[in-house]
């Protein structure tokens, strides 16, 4: 399944800093920007989503803007895997620290400058602090943020805040892909009160996130993204009220995931690739349409009542984890979905039948986990199926409709127990594992479809 790379999600994402100031530059409803994911697969038909963003604040004129348009945000299956582990840092020009200014050369004073604003002269020293403390600087970022003209340092972006529409505040900033380096961002990111929109990613930014980071009252998107941050998961931005699109993947954050993210009005929450291990969500008033937990720790099964959880979701990416137990058949009742993963976790059962009402899946990935038992026709007959990975698993038995998605390529159960197949584990195997016993609760549901599956109506 092809995967378009980081870097031009990353290059769309500077693009936002100069267009996701909608959030903090317009009132009207008809100016809203939109959120657009592609899944351009080769596995899947290309689908599009689009879901409207409300506008926030009060109409401003920009000032170092330019368009206020919000482009594509790739599929979040995409996304999944495209950024470097943190592990390996991005590659970039060699490491040339920040020339560290002397006695003579220091910043001067905001009393010594004549500064746009109060507000750029309450920040400014602010920013004079943090870039004391870069430790690598390889594009020479930090050579701009000299002088009294915040608003034209390389990745500040100023507007009209919203509480005052003659005053001049800094509204955004867009590190991404510059590889500065630094111990903390704490009494930085947490000290710039006006804050709308924070994108740092692919950086080597570390230390943990400031407990004061929810009293950040207009900030919107925050993405911290492939850096080396640790610690526990940033519960103080739980309280940023107008927080509507957090990506934290590609860091070193563990512990548990506190349940109120799961009730915040986010649009956006990408946690993958950290070491999260808590237990999947169980919440009902849910609201976040886009969401990844990929390449993590959480554990337990299922949930029965996942489908109450994840129902807003089209694409539900579980692969990579902890997760344990039997699939239950209640997963049938995620009728949007159209990409389901849950590949390279310790699941284990037969499928469920009632996954014959997912009408509009186009992917479903159940690899590499101790799954048997047959493989549902009713399944193998859904209308818009692109990909059906059953791969290094324990199956016996594919019916008529299933052999015909084998040869043609839609469905791989390579390395199972299927007799009459090619490339298969070996009988010694497959007894080995059939001789522990493994009882899934409430078996008797899983010949239950509680649809009429489309082909046969």
């Amino acid at each position: 399944m092809s995967i378009t790379t980081i870097a031009a999600f990353s290059t769309c994402r500077i693009i936002i800093v100069l267009a996701c100031l909608v959030f903090y530059s317009i009132a009207d409803a008809n100016n809203g920007a939109s959120v657009q994911l592609h899944n351009n697969s080769a596995a899947s038909t290309q689908a599009s989503i689009r879901k409207s963003r409300k506008n926030k604040f009060c109409s401003f004129s920009f000032l170092p803007f330019r368009s206020p348009l919000r482009p594509p945000i790739p599929s979040t299956l995409k996304l999944l895997m495209q950024l470097p582990s943190p592990h390996a840092p991005p590659s970039s020009p060699p490491a040339t620290p920040p020339p560290q200014p002397s006695a003579a050369t220091s910043a001067p004073s905001p009393n010594q400058l004549i500064l746009a604003d109060q507000r750029l002269a309450v920040v400014y020293p602010i920013i004079q602090k943090f870039k004391s403390i870069i430790t690598s600087d390889p594009l020479n970022i930090t050579e701009t943020w000299v002088g009294d003209n915040i608003c034209n340092y390389t990745g500040f972006y100023c507007d009209h805040p919203p509480d005052n529409s003659s005053a001049i505040a800094l509204a955004s900033i867009d590190f991404n892909g510059h590889h500065l380096s630094a111990p903390t961002i704490d009494g930085f990111l947490d000290q710039l009160s006006d804050l709308a929109l924070f994108h740092a990613n692919s950086n080597n930014f570390s230390g943990t996130i400031s407990t004061n980071m929810s009293k950040r009252r207009y900030l919107y998107e925050l993405d911290i993204s492939n850096n080396m941050f640790s610690g526990p998961f940033p519960a103080s931005v739980a309280g940023i009220n107008g927080l509507t699109f957090l990506d934290i993947r590609f860091n070193r954050f563990s512990g548990s995931v506190p349940p109120a993210i799961f009730t915040q009005n986010l649009d956006v929450l990408f946690l993958n690739d950290n070491n999260f291990m808590s237990n999947l969500p169980t919440v009902s008033n849910y609201h976040i349409s886009y969401l990844t937990l990929a390449d993590n720790k959480f554990s337990c099964p299922i949930p029965s009542d996942i489908y109450k959880t994840l129902s807003a979701l089209t694409e539900v990416l579980l692969l990579n984890n902890q997760l344990m137990g039997c699939l239950p058949s209640e997963l049938g009742l995620l009728k949007g979905v159209t990409v389901f993963d849950v590949s390279k976790t310790m699941l284990t059962g037969p499928l469920p039948f009632s996954l014959a009402c997912l009408e509009e899946v186009e992917v479903l990935n159940f690899a590499e986990n101790l799954l048997y038992g047959i493989v549902p026709d009713v399944l193998c007959e859904l209308p818009n199926l692109a990909n059906l990975t059953l791969s290094d698993s324990y199956f016996t038995h594919v019916g008529t409709a299933c052999k015909s998605l084998i040869d043609s390529r839609v469905l791989d159960v390579r390395n199972n127990c299927i007799p009459t197949l090619p490339s298969q584990r070996s009988v010694k195997e497959c007894t080995y594992f059939f001789a522990v016993p493994r009882i899934c609760p409430s078996i008797e549901t899983y010949e239950t479809i509680p649809c009429t599956p489309p082909h046969f109506r």
